[in-house]
């Protein structure tokens, strides 16, 4: 394909987000969190599945629909194995109604093994797992229509169901899926409508460093074009930036950065490979530099990958917010 014939870049997105817990300042703050959100200028407001320190996202889902006014709200991501699909699709679309057509329903298969296992629930293998989550998949996006849904799979049998109440959004809301492994992007690339891509996992949970390059980032990127074939022109592509350091000097902080990793912070980094100071500057997953020179960085991503869905932690939400203005509507 030449680049006359190439598709127009899709328009940036936005994401913000939060938990509800201690630290941001408890539930009834994260209802402020989200219309500081919608003032920032941010287009979604995402929340986290964990059983741990935070509100619980279908019950905050429900208080945000009415609490904000434009602002999409949605979950990034839910892990399948907490809800059964069928009580999940009426639980969305109703929160679909609510908030007037604003809900991106985002789902994973749920990796955090120490959280099933507090709360009981099996944590099978990897394969059962995206084999479960391809199953409520086939449901949701039955049931999010309105449509009656007749399902015999290993996991999930679902006779005579029909969705109910029909979504405010058609034909459904959004589903976004998201992984960093190769059988959880195929699988977001076949069903989801929006793919959330993150760097590889150790089985431990540990962020891999080497995937957090540009090239490694764009190799998951043509994996996931791979896979889903003339689907790929109808999905948007999401990744969530890790930190945001505005600096009038983008490569000290990029020489701090690698310092700090290679003293073993933050830990949740598995350290698989040396990364250069020119690495650092140009992964997706970091913003270093002025706010013009950020969002330079970010129009490179863009560019080099197609993805256009940018998420935010809580924490720097308001950091990131001059750069939104320079971006908005590009």
């Amino acid at each position: 394909m030449s680049s006359a014939d190439a598709p127009a870049p899709r328009k940036f997105r936005f994401a913000a987000g939060g938990e509800g817990n201690a630290e941001e300042g408890g539930a009834r703050r994260f209802v402020k969190l989200a219309q500081k959100a919608e003032e920032l200028g941010y287009d979604s407001f995402m929340i986290p599945d964990h059983v741990g320190n935070q509100v619980g996202p279908i019950a905050a889902l429900g208080a945000l629909a009415v609490a904000t006014d434009k602002i999409r709200i949605g979950t990034a991501v839910l892990a399948n194995g907490f809800r059964h699909p069928a009580i999940l699709a009426k639980d969305a679309t109703t929160i679909d109604v609510l908030s007037g057509g604003r809900l991106e329903l985002g789902i994973g298969a749920g990796w955090m093994k120490d959280e099933f296992d507090q709360a009981g629930i099996a944590y099978e293998r990897p394969g059962a797992r995206i084999a479960k989550l391809e199953e409520s998949l086939q449901i949701l996006d039955t049931l999010l229509r309105g449509q009656e849904c007749n399902f015999e799979g290993e996991y999930y049998r679902i006779s005579g169901l029909k969705g109910s109440p029909r979504p405010r959004q058609g034909p459904r809301p959004p589903i976004a899926v998201g992984g960093g492994g190769p059988k959880m992007l195929a699988l977001a690339a076949k069903y989801a409508d929006i793919v959330s891509i993150a760097p590889p996992s150790t089985k431990e949970g540990k962020m891999l460093l080497s995937g957090i390059t540009m090239e490694a980032t764009a190799a998951r990127v043509d994996g996931i074009r791979a896979a889903a074939g003339d689907r790929f022109k109808d999905i948007e592509l999401n990744w969530t930036i890790t930190a945001v350091m505005p600096t009038e000097d983008r490569e000290a902080m990029a020489e701090m950065a690698l310092g700090a990793i290679s003293n073993g912070y933050p830990p949740n980094i598995e350290a698989d490979v040396t990364l250069t100071v020119q690495d650092i500057l140009d992964s997706p997953y970091l913003a270093i530099g002025t706010y013009d020179e950020i969002a330079d960085q970010i129009r490179r991503v863009r560019d080099r990958t197609s993805m256009s869905y940018v998420g935010i932690f809580p924490t720097q939400m308001e950091a990131f917010a001059p750069v939104i203005d320079l971006l908005k509507g590009e």
